[in-house]
């Protein structure tokens, strides 16, 4: 009997693993939504939000110093570098000392997008986290933390 217990377990467990990768790939996949929608008022889209705070923090980054930081590859940072200079949020200048390097830098309309960026985000996550308290949203930020350092290091 005890053999047949810990079958149940083990499959319960197992089911409760791939309900809580699932919830963790769905609650992304609508807060990106969420957040692409609070940050299209301001022109920008999915994914520029983080270029642009990034920016913010230090600016003047090569494009490959962006791609590291955000964990995205350089083809994708060049287009949507090359998108935001389009929309006139940053500027693209060569090395002054490489060649081959270009830095980003923020423009006044970017600066001004940093506002936007910011407020959007507490938009969202004032949404994401409505009737939950004070002592859940920092258990959750805490789990969440730790599931990323997880699948980081397994990454690694």
């Amino acid at each position: 009997m005890a053999k047949k217990n810990k079958a149940n377990d083990d499959k319960k467990n197992s089911e409760d693993k791939l309900e809580l990768f699932s919830q963790l790939a769905a609650s992304a996949r609508y807060s990106r939504t969420l957040l692409s929608r609070q940050l299209l008022s301001s022109g920008l889209y999915a994914g520029q939000d983080a270029v642009i705070l990034a920016l913010d923090a230090q600016d003047g980054l090569s494009l490959s110093a962006i791609a590291d930081q955000l964990g995205v590859r350089a083809p994708t940072m060049t287009k949507t570098i090359n998108r935001l200079a389009a929309q006139g949020f940053v500027d693209k200048k060569e090395s002054k000392t490489d060649a081959r390097l270009s830095h980003v830098y923020l423009t006044p309309a970017g600066h001004e997008a940093v506002k936007s960026v910011r407020k959007a985000i507490r938009k969202s996550q004032k949404i994401a986290v409505q009737e939950m308290s004070a002592k859940d949203v920092k258990s959750l930020i805490r789990l969440l933390k730790k599931v990323e350092q997880n699948i980081a290091s397994a990454l690694g």
